[in-house]
């Protein structure tokens, strides 16, 4: 598992506070209004982030890792074709709302989970029932290999921020680790915890609380430029 630094958990912090600062502006936006502008800033901070760790040494090593970038002109038909596989194979699980898909800008897509779904209570233990989920989601993020993978963690603001923080991370990493062991390159894996930080909707009621409890799958083009 290729996990992201301490440099990262800095820079996340400053995206941290505008993407909480945005929750809670009083936009009038709603809760799935707010979701796609939040998850629309951390996808590109989050970029921003693996690409300053990486470098030009280490984005050489993936390319060749992946076996080649993607070209400009096929960077969003690529994309774009993942998506709707996504859609289509995830169809059930989007429908109950377990399951997420969001595009974002500069060609790059979320896949989101509900932690209550995914995870044991209290706990990194992914539940059995959700392996089926998982395997699908690694099946196709498997097919379109030239692609990295940002798998970040969060809590919402019941309990101790140090504890939501390190489960957050906990739980990433088992994503990861789960996509990993199912035949994704680690070299394509970063993962993140960041605890109650980063919430998508209103930490005021329960069904806020549950969205904000929460595992996203960034996945990125990997391009030459």
């Amino acid at each position: 598992m290729t996990r992201l630094n301490a440099r990262t958990l800095v820079l996340s912090g400053v995206t941290a506070a505008l993407i909480s600062g945005c929750a809670a502006d009083g936009s009038g936006l709603t809760e799935t209004g707010r979701g796609a502008a939040i998850g629309t800033t951390a996808g590109a901070a989050t970029g921003a982030i693996i690409g300053s760790l990486s470098g030009d040494a280490g984005k050489g090593a993936l390319i060749g890792a992946v076996g080649g970038a993607l070209l400009g002109t096929m960077v969003g038909s690529y994309m774009e074709e993942q998506q709707r596989d996504f859609e289509r194979q995830l169809a059930p699980e989007i429908a109950s709302g377990v399951i997420r898909v969001q595009k974002l800008p500069d060609h790059q897509l979320l896949v989101g989970m509900t932690g209550a779904t995914a995870f044991e209570v209290d706990s990194d233990r992914i539940r059995p029932g959700f392996y089926s989920t998982l395997e699908k989601i690694s099946a196709i993020v498997r097919k379109y290999g030239k692609t990295q993978l940002a798998v970040s963690g969060h809590t919402d603001s019941t309990g101790a921020a140090a504890y939501n923080q390190t489960l957050s991370e906990r739980r990433a990493a088992s994503v990861g680790y789960y996509l990993e062991r199912s035949g994704v390159l680690p070299q394509r894996i970063y993962s993140a915890g960041y605890g109650m930080n980063q919430p998508i909707a209103s930490n005021a009621t329960e069904d806020g609380r549950r969205l904000n409890r929460r595992v996203d799958i960034l996945i990125m083009p990997i391009t030459q430029g």
